[in-house]
């Protein structure tokens, strides 16, 4: 039962460590998108298509709960 517990937790800490990491690379693909199209010439192309600005993928203040990883009780 213990080697299950620790086994559950290791992959726990994996999987949040995974989502920080595409949570990054998304964020980073969004300011190269936005920093891009709002360069010349891509402002030229981005305005004549009404290329919209992208969010970025933030996790409110309120729920800074959601940056760690889930504790597991049993």
């Amino acid at each position: 039962a213990n080697q299950n517990m620790m086994q559950l937790t290791e992959e726990l800490t994996s999987t949040e460590n995974k989502v920080a990491f595409a949570r990054q690379a998304f964020n980073d693909a969004v300011m190269a998108y936005n920093n891009k199209r709002e360069v010349f010439p891509s402002s030229l192309i981005a305005g004549m298509f009404n290329f919209a600005a992208a969010a970025l993928l933030q996790i409110p203040a309120d729920k800074a709960e959601m940056r760690e990883a889930p504790k597991v009780q049993f």
